[in-house]
């Protein structure tokens, strides 16, 4: 058996929380949470931990010369420096709308990343 000690991120208050994992690797017990987010958090993280993604993308006659974007869910934490790489490859022509696909499926996750500012072409 081995602990594994964690400060959540769940929620403001930042709890200092250990879980105890078997050798299996099948969570056993949590400790130190303070609400439910906090078991919820700690038992993805030491099991299958995921982040979501924010960068920026070229972009190509617009009134910027980037738009920002993020994953539209979390990816899988070994994913992040993979879903970087592609996202430099990315140039993008403006306009550009909030919520728009500039990459689906990124890097085989399922998840697509989307523009998070509309930008306006140049006129």
């Amino acid at each position: 058996m081995r602990d594994q000690n964690l400060t959540c991120i769940g929620c403001p208050l930042g709890c200092s929380i250990s879980v105890s994992l078997s050798d299996n690797g099948e969570v056993s017990e949590i400790t130190g949470n303070t609400c439910k987010k906090g078991e919820e958090y700690a038992r993805k993280e030491v099991t299958n931990p995921s982040r979501v993604v924010t960068s920026i993308v070229k972009i190509n006659n617009g009134d910027a010369n980037m738009v920002s974007v993020k994953t539209a869910e979390d990816i899988p934490k070994g994913k992040i420096f993979d879903c970087m790489e592609a996202l430099k490859k990315v140039t993008v022509t403006a306009p550009v709308q909030i919520g728009e696909v500039i990459i689906k499926n990124v890097c085989g996750t399922g998840v697509d990343v989307i523009a998070t500012k509309k930008v306006n072409a140049l006129t």
